[in-house]
């Protein structure tokens, strides 16, 4: 039987650590490239082991492997030559919706030995969306009483592209009453209104049907049209109002289904039929599906269910209307509350079957954790139990390896069966455990698999 070589000091494991991970967290820079969206698949974006400054061959002796997040492969790297192509084509809208810049991140790991390197891709807009409205025609009932430099709210379209190739500007067809402004509240979202600039004699023109253009910034510029409608009527001299113009509001995701959010309120100094107020609200598709409101009473509820990770700010535009088609606007933004609601999620990378004694801090195995909850409901710890010759190194961001703690002595044990190594971890002061993350537990009872110490 060999010598077990002395532990190493206490004091001494601990500086060579921070030594190793200083190291690791300067080699971990991360590689940037760009690419336009829709990018045909299998065009040439880069070759890798050039720009990391590997040999020709190099990525295929020591197994390289790529990994995406979420595991969908978005490149595909020919180890041979080291090239980096587009495996399929990629739509920015549909990998980052509207956040900008689109950044998708990936992580090259070297197995042999074990090294990682981040590397990210920034998908660029292109001008491939045209402007829509929600609907092909819009009615508005104007009275002959308006006074000129009345403003009407008109229903806004909508282009998934960002920056330029998103809605720069509204038009409206030529006419004597109306000119339409583009007005810009924050973000790049821009609302068309629609200005009186002659009043209106029902007598004369008891209608008009009106064009309403929206133009992008492409070149050339896409556009989306929908068809006003104005039905001049008669006499009713007082549009609702309401309490406030904004209402802010905080609601956790975890909010069950016709859950209260927020109640609006209008006042029309009219009486009768004329001051009765109807609440509606104002806005695309997406918030039809998740909110309501009762038209009587201006009660906000909650209708299909929130969700952090998907959509974390909702900015609703409420309509209070009378019997004549007055109106009054107000807005309401509410701000979705993140709550602990993933379960962490592991992904496995490499595993040594085989592990030879008097080999100290041998890797084992190379794994990744993921939460999509975000702040302290994403951070995660993880560990082992202390009874076992193995411990966790963190490497980055969430990437761990399984290594031996000293030299292991195969005449005094000569297997460690997987389903003892167990991961515990804490998320957001919530304890999780990840039972035998290695091999199902199915697995385990059927075939009995271990690792094995070699002499």
């Amino acid at each position: 039987m060999e010598t077990a070589l002395p532990k190493t000091p206490w004091k001494r494991q601990v500086l060579f650590l921070a030594v190793l991970l200083l190291v690791w967290e300067v080699d971990c820079e991360a590689i940037r490239y760009s690419l336009p969206e829709e990018t045909e698949s299998g065009y040439l974006l880069a070759n890798l082991a050039k720009d990391l400054g590997l040999r020709v061959g190099e990525l295929a002796t020591r197994g390289a492997r790529m990994h995406f997040k979420g595991n969908k492969q978005l490149l595909q790297l020919d180890v041979k030559t080291g090239d980096l192509l587009v495996y399929e084509k990629l739509d920015r809208e549909v990998l980052c919706g509207g956040t900008d810049p689109c950044i998708l991140h990936f992580q090259l790991l070297l197995e042999n030995p074990v090294h990682i390197f981040q590397t990210d891709l920034q998908l660029t807009d292109i001008n491939d969306h045209s402007p829509e409205f929600p609907d092909r025609e819009m009615l508005l009932r104007i009275p002959e009483s308006a006074q000129p430099g009345t403003v009407f709210p008109l229903k806004a379209a909508q282009d998934f592209d960002i920056g330029r190739n998103t809605i720069q500007n509204y038009t409206i067809s030529p006419n004597a009453n109306f000119h339409v402004v583009t007005r810009h509240r924050g973000g790049e979202r821009r609302h068309p209104e629609l200005v009186l600039d002659k009043a209106l004699d029902r007598e004369e023109q008891p209608e008009l049907r009106l064009t309403l253009t929206a133009l992008d910034g492409g070149a050339p510029p896409r556009s989306g049209t929908m068809t006003v409608c104005i039905e001049v009527v008669d006499i009713n001299d007082n549009a609702p109002q309401f309490a406030q113009s904004l209402y802010e509001v905080q609601v956790p995701e975890d909010s069950p289904l016709n859950s209260l959010v927020v109640t609006v309120s209008a006042q029309d100094l009219d009486s009768g039929t004329h001051g009765k107020i109807t609440y509606a609200l104002f806005h695309d598709d997406d918030l039809f599906e998740t909110f309501v409101i009762d038209e009587i009473t201006g009660e906000i509820h909650l209708k299909r269910a929130l969700d952090f990770e998907a959509s974390r700010y909702f900015n609703m535009e409420i309509i209070a209307s009378d019997s004549d088609g007055f109106s009054g606007k107000c807005t309401v933004a509410v701000e979705v509350v993140d709550m602990n609601d993933n379960a962490p999620e592991l992904t496995l990378s490499k595993l040594t079957s085989s592990i030879p004694e008097n080999s100290p801090e041998t890797v084992v195995a190379v794994f990744s954790v993921f939460d999509p909850d975000s702040g302290d409901n994403g951070r995660m710890v993880c560990s082992i139990q202390n009874d076992l010759p193995f411990f966790l190194k963190p490497t980055f961001k969430n990437f761990y390896t399984l290594v031996t703690e000293g030299p292991l002595d195969r005449e005094s044990r000569d297997e460690y069966y997987q389903y003892e190594v167990c991961l515990t971890g804490e998320s957001a002061n919530k304890e999780f455990k990840f039972l035998n993350p290695i091999i199902p537990p199915n697995v385990i009872q059927d075939t009995q698999q271990y690792f094995t110490l070699g002499s």
